[in-house]
């Protein structure tokens, strides 16, 4: 029982930041179930990112139900990022890594203070004032940056996107998020389909659990953001992230105890 309340307690908290930030699970119920579960690293990301797949569908079906959802440019990033995860990669093992284990925690809270302090107010209409080739070229830098990062560091991905699609794409926030969440179930996919073919079927209930949880938030969080309005979407938003950001720093805290 301890077990599977910890696995429905990570998913609300990854089905919450999927639904309304474009969150990837894996910043949630990665450290959950390690601190508290002792679950093995590579199982835990395993079991986060199959959470992940299901969460970020049907979230990018809840925005694009809700036209918050720019599917042509997101199939350029996605692209860009599935290809530069692999370079990053490849980069890291050529180095001495010591990097940034808490990168996505500390942009996770940064991001959320940051929706809270100086929301996104742009509009659909001066979104799509930027020229189609002017799109392209930001979507694939976007995408380059994101995947490098995400490959060298193993983290950040969610995060990333939203944070270049909000600021440097000029996207308002519901097609930011819509259009993140799209490109992370593909990416989720991927990754949850190595792992397991690496490493075998994680813990089955964990599985279960996380997957249900985080798809069940995911939705419920998906269908508020896309009736609510700019100002009170950013501020619980803001508010979603700043409190995951602060709780997951606390349970990477206990264990390093």
């Amino acid at each position: 029982m301890y077990k599977l309340i910890i696995c429905f307690i990570a998913g609300i908290g990854a089905g919450l930041g999927t639904g309304f930030a474009g969150m990837s699970a894996a910043a949630v119920i990665s450290p959950m179930l390690i601190t508290f579960l002792g679950m093995p690293a590579y199982e835990a990301v395993g079991i986060a990112l199959a959470s992940d797949v299901l969460a970020s569908a049907v979230s990018a079906y809840t925005y694009g139900k809700n036209k918050n959802l720019d599917i042509r440019n997101g199939l350029v990033m996605m692209v860009t990022v599935l290809a530069f995860t692999l370079v990053g990669s490849f980069v890291a093992s050529q180095v001495s890594n010591t990097t940034m284990g808490s990168f996505s925690v500390f942009m996770t809270l940064l991001l959320g203070i940051k929706f809270i302090v100086k929301p996104v107010m742009t509009t659909k209409e001066s979104m799509n004032q930027t020229s189609g080739r002017k799109r392209f070229i930001q979507s694939v830098a976007s995408g380059m940056a994101v995947g490098f990062i995400c490959g060298f560091i193993g983290a950040g991905g969610g995060m990333m996107m939203l944070l270049l699609l909000t600021s440097l794409l000029g996207y308002e926030l519901k097609t930011a998020v819509g259009t993140s969440v799209f490109i992370m179930a593909f990416t989720a996919f991927t990754g949850a389909a190595s792992h397991f073919a690496i490493g075998g079927m994680p813990d089955l209930w964990c599985l279960v659990f996380c997957v249900a949880s985080t798809l069940l938030w995911a939705r419920v969080a998906a269908k508020f953001a896309n009736k609510a309005s700019a100002v009170t979407l950013n501020r619980a938003t803001g508010v979603v992230l700043a409190v995951l950001g602060a709780a997951i720093l606390v349970v990477n805290f206990l264990f390093r105890l």
